[in-house]
């Protein structure tokens, strides 16, 4: 196809096929330099193979070519609909896909593809990952607002629990776009036009730490520079930086003010894939990860703040609470996290459905190097392993043994249901150490789809090559539910909550106690309070440091 498009651009467009009819025989193309070409292009990009996430989000834009094989029968004998026939590898046709049917059910694949990207960027164990979303029938992202340099400008950056360093796209990166998710007006951060704005080098001891030692050909005077390669191909590159980043600091109750402080992140030189899609894209990443590299760790080992922070995430109405500091109101049970692990990984004891404990060993629970539940709010579902999703379905089913079960999208179980799913299905409980526990309520893990209702549950055996199992839960069991991440006592832990609500943070230093509410950004009307699920940095930074602005 990219041949095409060149003889395209350098012939000046091309004709209408009633001057040059298609004859369907062999013979030399004539080219005519036309002066009545009607379609005209000035260049092209190409969508990434195997994606068929990446060409949803394409063909939502413009129409896209595709090159295809017609040599086999089965499709010289197509007429119409899916083509689910043989077909062969010799491309020497193209094709023009020119729309998809818009429906919830495009936005299923689509929900799947986002989270089998993520899974393979945690599982090639790195930490650059797309942000979460808050309901399991849409595609939304989490973002909050920042101000970085000096003057400052704003920037929306995608929080993530399963991200460590925090990066936005530089005024080098060329590709990257200036519009974003629901029409987000995106900026591009240049060092130079910031007073405080300033390089790391490979001298320095960020630069070590991050790379666990020295770096070849790095050393000295030379920038620090990085690339994370994701699972999915796609990568962020650029170098480090240190600038002023600006964010709002509990001041009193629901009140905030400026503060800011000085923080390494990536300058984004070089994208590719979803961190770039018009659909997708943000400034960049705040990652609220484990490693030393991350804003809080940063902050945390300065003394500026505890290293614990909790978010709230409000499935229903969108927004919610992203804060930094110590949770006084509401009380929050704690179990410890597995040690030695790269995410926040807990460990599950057991799980009941209705009133009844499935039987289950203790092993099921430890899945090799990812052991015990992921929680990672970069992932829509919730995925279990084959031999806790066989026994949960069947016991879940089992409360409605008449059902007609359908396959769809070849992946979601779904059913026709008329009275109350919370009247008529299980409640599902899991438990974990330390007496923790976490409830699913039916019409948390059934969706509705078309007149149908479809189980969120995913067996996480059946969704990639390799087969891995793990368990992951993501947003479809963290929404609504306030969840405090410890990382001065290594543990975590969660309460049902109302996150349109406030919670109250803890001075270390003076004990005293501030309401932090909730907040839901909007870049406009072309958000609405199903996809803006938004969050509000605060910064509930101690005493000492509190009073010396």
């Amino acid at each position: 196809m990219n041949k095409a498009f060149e003889f395209i651009i350098r012939n000046n467009g091309l004709t209408l096929e009633s001057n040059y009819p298609f004859k369907g025989i062999d013979d030399t193309c004539k080219i005519r330099e036309e002066t009545n070409n009607v379609a005209k292009i000035t260049g092209y990009e190409n969508v990434p193979t195997n994606s068929e996430s990446a060409l949803l989000k394409a063909v939502a834009n413009q129409p896209e070519s595709v090159a295809i094989d017609d040599s086999g029968s089965d499709f010289q004998l197509y007429s119409s609909g899916v083509f689910t026939g043989e077909y062969e590898t010799e491309l020497d046709n193209g094709v023009t896909v020119v729309g998809l049917r818009e429906s919830f059910g495009w936005n299923l694949r689509a929900l799947k593809a986002h989270d089998e990207m993520r899974h393979l960027r945690i599982l090639a164990g790195i930490d650059l990952p797309i942000g979460g979303t808050g309901r399991s029938d849409s595609i939304g992202l989490y973002f909050a607002k920042i101000g970085i340099g000096t003057p400052p400008y704003n920037y929306y950056v995608q929080v993530d629990t399963g991200s460590d360093i925090m990066w936005v796209n530089c005024i080098a990166c060329q590709e990257c776009p200036r519009r974003g998710y629901h029409g987000l007006e995106l900026t591009l951060y240049n060092p130079r036009d910031s007073l405080t704005g300033k390089l790391i080098l490979c001298g320095q001891s960020f630069c070590k730490d991050f790379n666990g030692g020295s770096v070849p050909g790095c050393f000295g005077n030379n920038t620090c520079n990085y690339k994370q390669v994701y699972g999915d191909g796609s990568y962020s590159r650029g170098s480090f930086v240190e600038d002023v980043v600006q964010y709002d600091q509990v001041s009193g109750d629901l009140e905030t003010k400026s503060a800011n402080e000085s923080v390494i992140f990536g300058c984004g030189a070089s994208q590719s894939g979803d961190l770039i899609s018009s659909d997708e894209a943000f400034d960049g990443i705040l990652g609220f990860g484990k490693s030393n590299s991350s804003m809080l760790s940063q902050l945390a080992s300065s003394g500026k703040v505890k290293n614990m922070f909790a978010h709230c995430l409000d499935g229903v109405n969108g927004g919610g609470i992203f804060a930094i500091g110590s949770v006084v109101q509401p009380k929050v049970n704690m179990t410890p996290l597995v040690p030695n692990q790269p995410h926040y990984n807990v460990n599950m004891m057991a799980v009941e459905v209705g009133y009844q404990f499935l039987n289950l060993s203790v092993d099921v629970f430890m899945n090799g190097e990812n052991n015990g539940v992921i929680i990672d709010s970069g992932t829509t579902l919730a995925y279990l392993p084959e031999v806790i999703y066989g026994p949960l379905m069947k016991k879940i089913l089992s409360w409605q043994p008449d059902l007609k079960l359908r396959t769809v999208r070849d992946e979601y179980t779904c059913f026709k249901y008329s009275g109350s799913v919370d009247d008529g299905f299980p409640q599902v409980t899991f438990h974990f150490k330390n007496s923790l526990s976490l409830r699913v309520r039916p019409h948390e893990y059934l969706f509705p789809y078309e007149d149908l209702f479809c189980i969120g549950w995913q067996n996480s055996g059946n969704q990639s090559r390799d087969k891995w199992n793990l368990t992951l839960f993501g947003d479809l069991v963290l929404s609504n539910k306030l969840v405090v991440y410890d990382l001065e006592n290594q543990a975590i832990g969660w309460t049902e909550y109302n996150c349109s609500s406030s919670i109250e943070l803890k001075d270390e230093i003076t004990g005293s106690v501030r309401l932090v509410g909730a907040h839901s950004l909007s870049s406009g009307s072309s958000l609405t309070p199903q996809m803006a699920l938004t969050f509000l940095l605060l910064v509930a930074l101690l005493h000492n440091y509190l009073f010396n602005w």
